[in-house]
């Protein structure tokens, strides 16, 4: 039997602003792009989430709900050097560490002896050592698997730990809503209600065959997350699925030869990404598009051979003809070619990379 802690910061970014600025406290703060550039919020306090502000909301949009919001520029590098301070202070308990992102990561501490073994006490002590060392709290899931984990860490958000027990799974997963699952959004939420599926114990009522029918390869997944059953290992090293590259224009692209003309400055900076990570094969390219009403759709391509600004170009005017809109984003991207089947928590990752600089701020 695992035991596994997923540990989950509250708030990152704005958390690691307020500590370095209490005048911030008490007050509505997110971390994003400049509304006048249209930026996007990457992240705010609860304060401003009262407001129903979000992650990925325009901060024109944030800034409407909320007049007083206070709007911080990301500091990646400060950031990042937090990030490895708190993965420090995982390493303490285990070296089967698989990170999701700068604020989030899965630990194995089956075998860690500190606290007699207990996961609950480790998952303590990492979370008081957290806000000691670091300053900020962070949340954490104590559970037999990753699945459950992931569920329990985002259960008692901000600063809390919730912990099921094998004895607890069964009754625990029964009365799960499917939108608790990772990579059950909006779409396949709305998808899943089609089928009168809204909680695990509907799902158990499906066979693995109208699963798979019904949801193709996730079909998998859904029928042994109904049954608290995840049997992925941590993984210390997470393969990359992909790279890209995106802006977001501060005025709106107009007409396909306009937005074409845009394709060279992204592949450019695309190859220069690419070459830092060294040799790696590809299987497909992608282009993505954003309209103005934020509308979007993404073209993909399988691709293994040598990459030319042409191609994405290529696939940039069958991506237009989709939308026949101004623009207001365009990314280029790659898929890697990978022997590693993760399942759909891969596909839907939150790993976070330089490429998400650009949603923050968008350039002409």
């Amino acid at each position: 039997m695992r035991k596994i802690i997923h540990c989950d910061c509250d708030c990152f970014y704005a958390s690691v602003e307020l500590r370095d600025d209490p005048s911030l406290k008490d007050h509505p703060v997110a971390v994003g792009g400049a509304a006048e550039r249209r930026g996007v919020v990457a992240t705010c306090n609860y304060e401003a989430r009262a407001f129903g502000i979000h992650s990925a909301m325009p901060t024109a949009s944030a800034l409407r709900r909320c007049p007083n919001l206070i709007v911080l520029a990301p500091s990646m590098e400060k950031y990042r050097e937090v990030a490895l301070q708190i993965r420090a202070i995982f390493s303490r308990y285990t070296e089967h560490i698989e990170p999701l992102s700068l604020d989030e990561a899965y630990l194995d501490v089956s075998n860690c002896d500190l606290f007699q073994g207990s996961a609950t006490r480790i998952a303590q002590a990492i979370r008081q050592q957290v806000r000691d060392e670091v300053g900020i709290t962070i949340s954490a899931g104590v559970a037999p698997n990753k699945f459950l984990a992931k569920v329990a860490s985002d259960w008692d958000k901000p600063d809390g730990l919730t912990v099921i027990t094998p004895a607890q799974v069964d009754e625990f997963v029964l009365s799960l809503p499917v939108s608790k699952i990772h990579g059950v959004g909006k779409v396949m939420a709305a998808r899943m209600a089609e089928h009168a599926i809204f909680s695990c114990a509907d799902l158990r009522c499906r066979s693995l065959e109208e699963l798979l029918t019904l949801f193709g390869k996730f079909g998998h997944q859904l029928y042994d997350y109904a049954r608290g059953i995840d049997q992925r290992p941590v993984k210390a090293h997470r393969e990359r699925k992909s790279l890209s590259v995106e802006t977001t224009f501060a005025q709106d692209i107009d007409g396909v030869d306009a937005a074409k003309n845009k394709i060279s400055a992204l592949f450019d900076e695309l190859e220069k990404r690419l070459l830092r990570l060294g040799d790696k094969r590809f299987s497909g390219i992608f282009v993505k598009l954003k309209s103005a009403e934020f509308r979007q759709t993404t073209i993909d391509r399988r691709h293994e051979g040598d990459l030319r600004a042409e191609l994405f170009e290529l696939l940039l005017e069958e991506a237009w003809a989709r939308m026949a809109s101004p623009l207001r984003l365009i990314g280029v991207g790659v898929r890697f070619a990978s022997t590693d089947e993760d399942g759909a928590e891969n596909a839907v990752s939150k790993e976070i990379h330089e490429e998400q600089l650009d949603l923050f701020a968008g350039f002409n």
